[in-house]
């Protein structure tokens, strides 16, 4: 882990806006103040309600995996949300410095299946038009990005 460094690059184009960032340590604490700052910039971008929830809700759900599986419950685990406009887009980067996973490796189970949990990597496909690991710059561990177009 790097200690949380800025390793990301800074957008998609040249027209691209941003509108906040956030350095937070991976705390279940701090789930409340995420959530906080990205309905707010989701507001700010124009989102319409729907999509404000739907974006929060899908943030604390990555964020939740990151704390749980990624930094296993260090409290000394970084979070870094990134939140930009890319043209009609909202554009959510979150960073963490854990070890990078393996994309593949992360299924949403059936929902058919009844049984408490696993549900999160469908509600975060949900709510987003695009998510997809990018990969990682120098220091990273893994660079989730989301795009959902402001409606």
């Amino acid at each position: 882990m790097t200690g949380g460094r800025d390793v990301v690059r800074s957008g998609d184009s040249e027209s691209d806006e941003m509108v906040c960032e956030l350095r937070v340590h991976a705390l279940p604490a701090r789930l409340r103040l995420i959530r906080r700052v990205v309905g707010e910039a989701a507001r700010e971008l124009d989102c319409s309600p729907g999509v404000v929830e739907g974006l929060v809700s899908a943030v604390d759900e990555a964020c939740q995996n990151i704390i749980r599986y990624a930094y296993k419950g260090d409290p000394k685990g970084v979070i870094l949300l990134r939140i930009e406009r890319a043209g009609d887009n909202a554009v959510i980067r979150l960073i963490d410095y854990a070890e990078p996973v393996d994309p593949a490796g992360i299924q949403p189970r059936p929902l058919d299946e009844l049984r408490p949990g696993g549900l999160g990597t469908h509600l975060i496909q949900a709510a987003a038009d695009s998510v997809e690991f990018e990969p990682p710059t120098q220091g990273a561990g893994n660079i989730l990005k989301l795009v959902k177009r402001i409606e």
